[in-house]
């Protein structure tokens, strides 16, 4: 089961006020179809709610089958329970591809693609459609691989909590391009360019 995201006639992410981007305006984008390829291709972001007048943020393993993200967590956790009473949730994806290195200090900056969702879960009690969202990310990981596999056991579902939450209201912003520099400092004799973004320790590959 492959990510859906050729589909031309996607609507675009709904705006609300706590949605849209102020600062940055023009790197932000509602294009449903942008949203869907980060989330289909990190398949991990950070669930925030607020419990007992606190913030909580958790990364965690989401996906998304067709309109729809899914997160699964321990049957009767802290977690599901949340989940269960409906409280709205904050998602957020995000990547960083490049550093953008400037010749000055103020300018770094980075190429990156994010997206912000918000939304509340419902509880997939169907056994069909349990199936079918595991099926989606594994298949999505490797292609066949569904029908290989055992499927859920009675135990195992019954220890698994798995919700869905409507991908409605979003923002998606992202970064492309070199540095910009003031005029004064071009002519300093300071490399500028981007850098392949990589683990701590890896080797980077300057590009001017």
């Amino acid at each position: 089961m492959k990510p859906d995201t050729a589909d031309e006639a996607l609507s675009p992410l709904r705006c609300c006020p706590r949605s849209m981007v102020r600062r940055g305006a023009k790197k932000a984008s509602y294009d449903r179809a942008q949203a869907y390829q980060l989330i289909d291709a990190l398949k991990t972001g950070h669930l925030g709610f607020v419990e007992h007048g606190a913030p909580r943020v958790i990364p965690i393993t989401i996906w998304r089958l067709g309109d729809a993200l899914y997160v699964h967590c321990l049957e009767g956790g802290r977690l599901s329970k949340r989940l269960d009473e409906g409280v709205t949730l904050c998602i957020s994806f995000a990547v960083t591809d490049e550093w953008v290195m400037s010749k000055s200090a103020y300018h770094h900056s980075a190429n990156y693609r994010s997206l912000v969702l918000y939304g509340t879960a419902s509880r997939v009690t169907d056994d069909q459609a349990f199936d079918a969202a595991f099926e989606a990310i594994i298949e999505q990981l490797e292609p066949g691989r569904w029908q290989q596999v055992r499927e859920p056991s009675t135990k195992e579902r019954k220890i698994t909590a798995l919700f869905s939450i409507p991908i409605e209201e979003g923002a998606f912003k992202s970064r492309t391009g070199g540095p910009n520099e003031e005029p004064e400092d071009l002519d300093l004799p300071v490399w500028n360019g981007v850098m392949p973004a990589a683990e701590p320790g890896a080797t980077q590959t300057k590009s001017v």
